[in-house]
């Protein structure tokens, strides 16, 4: 289901309000260019300073700029369990097809914990889930055997977006858990090597910029041909790279869309704009890529 490449579409704001017009040609550029998805209200999508009716309608308008062309799954996460049922319910309620779910924050609760989280929240939703771990932001991974338990015995939990940074982790995964279960990368510099060991595809931060060929390089590499889909990964790595080091995401692939003029680089605070040195740095990387 989840194979493919799905953009972590960013919020554009404007005058600190949802700017709903250069949402929706971002997610027009994405599918025209060949995305399989958008996930609104991730990460990118600066969902801990989104309030509960920003959320929602961010999601609702998402599903309707989407417009049926592809998948829409819903960033519904929260270190709250109840509200991240809540979440999710009025996600599907408003038409998305998946919801991303995002492992607690801040209070880092024990691996049963984990497990009675996700569990609660899936059983009260028909949506297909796709799990997050980012221990980086998180303070906590959901472990291997978690995640067999969870699989076993929430039939609607169907794949985790790995953000932990390690290979490995995606062998280990596909030994321990059934070939119908799909992984996919949540760093675009790792989604080459993720897919060599078995993930299928990429939620990705760069596909705001770049749809077009980190869709290509995918269905490359789900096509088996490594060989074109490196070339790809190793042309665009210079902007993968420069997303990790120059800020916290979603800072630099913001100020990369106000660059090319497809939004107004807005953040919310505590996320506040990125220096003028580093902007230049970007802005240099782009034109070696012929993209501003």
């Amino acid at each position: 289901m989840f194979a493919g490449t799905h953009t972590a579409i960013v919020t554009p704001f404007r005058n600190d309000s949802i700017d709903a017009e250069s949402l929706k040609k971002l997610i027009d550029a994405q599918f025209d260019a060949g995305v399989s998805g958008v996930v609104p209200c991730g990460t990118t999508g600066e969902s801990p300073t989104l309030d509960y009716d920003e959320h929602e309608l961010v999601i609702k308008l998402t599903v309707e700029y989407a417009a049926g062309r592809g998948i829409v799954m819903a960033g519904t996460g929260s270190n709250s369990t109840r509200e991240a049922v809540e979440l999710t319910q009025e996600a599907e309620a408003v038409g998305a097809t998946a919801a991303l779910l995002v492992a607690p924050y801040y209070n880092k609760p024990t691996q049963e914990g984990l497990y009675q989280h996700f569990k609660a929240i899936a059983s009260e939703t028909s949506l297909p889930i796709m799990l997050y771990s980012i221990p980086g932001r998180c303070g906590i991974e959901i472990g291997l055997e978690t995640l067999e338990r969870l699989v076993a015995d929430c039939p609607n939990i169907r794949a985790i977006k790995e953000a932990g940074g390690n290979p490995e982790r995606v062998s280990q995964m596909k030994l321990a858990l059934p070939d119908s279960f799909e992984i996919l990368s949540g760093d675009d510099s790792l989604t080459l090597p993720f897919m060599s060991v078995g993930a299928v595809g990429v939620v990705s931060v760069a596909s705001n910029l770049i749809p077009g060929p980190l869709a290509e390089m995918v269905k490359l590499a789900l096509a088996g041909d490594f060989v074109g889909a490196a070339a790809i990964h190793h042309r665009y790595y210079p902007l993968f790279a420069a997303f990790l080091k120059l800020s916290t995401n979603p800072i630099p692939i913001k100020t990369a869309l106000g660059l090319t003029g497809q939004i107004v680089p807005e953040l919310r605070l505590p996320l506040s704009a990125m220096e003028a040195e580093k902007t230049a740095e970007l802005r240099a990387t782009m034109e070696r890529l012929g993209l501003v």
